[in-house]
């Protein structure tokens, strides 16, 4: 039987998958360095929001399997910060501001037609995972917010610095969620580390937030083959 691996040992095994976070992507690096066309940020923008716009869902499938009433309360206000307390609020609202922002219609957006095939089964991959897996698994699988915090601070900047259209105002998700997730991706680890306590499940988490990483860099592929299908 493998011997359980210390907490130390095993944030390490998580943390150590950030090489194949997104950001590291050859589309992402184009949107960084301002290279993506008025078309591909478009596209980036209108595919994204599917990814946001099923987070929700898939935090909601995560507390519909979750036994603990006190994960379950911790984890509720994952489903409020994105969906909001009202019309008009939340972050899935802002992102569709800066949908708006790079030129692309709300309507267009709400419909989902410039959603990538690619796109569309990857993030479906990930609602479905949340909903059949073990529920520590799932909140596994979103510790790629222990990555995200700082590729955020730096998009802003480059955005700002490469797309000259775009206003600071119009970057509020990230200017919002920036501090915010590194919160979220603590306290994330801190549940995935007490609540896996044997061998097996430790490499489970890893395994899932290794899927998720597959998720995210599948998205990406997808935008760039919509990208180059759409001159």
């Amino acid at each position: 039987m493998d011997t359980v691996l210390t907490e130390q040992d095993f944030v390490a095994a998580l943390r150590g998958l950030s090489s194949r976070y997104w950001g590291a992507h050859p589309f992402h690096r184009r949107l960084h360095a301002g290279e993506l066309s008025r078309q591909e940020l478009r596209l980036w923008a209108a595919n994204r929001w599917y990814y946001q716009r099923m987070i929700p869902q898939k935090d909601a499938a995560i507390i519909s399997n979750c036994p603990l009433p006190e994960v379950r309360r911790q984890w509720l206000d994952r489903i409020i910060y994105h969906d909001g307390k009202a019309d008009g609020d939340g972050g899935t609202e802002r992102w569709l501001r800066l949908c708006q922002a790079v030129g692309l219609d709300r309507g267009e957006v709400l419909s989902e037609k410039l959603v990538a095939p690619g796109v569309r089964f990857a993030v479906d991959a990930y609602v479905t995972f949340a909903r059949t897996k073990p529920w520590v698994e799932a909140v596994a699988s979103g510790l790629t917010e222990m990555f995200s915090g700082h590729l955020m601070r730096q998009r802003v900047g480059d955005i700002l610095t490469n797309y000259s259209w775009i206003q600071r105002e119009d970057l509020e998700y990230f200017t919002n969620r920036i501090d915010h997730v590194s919160g979220e991706g603590e306290e994330t680890v801190r549940l995935v580390v007490r609540h896996c306590t044997t061998r097996e499940q430790q490499e489970a988490a890893i395994s899932a937030l290794s899927f998720k990483c597959d998720v995210l860099w599948s998205m990406l592929d997808g935008i760039e083959r919509a990208a180059e299908e759409r001159p």
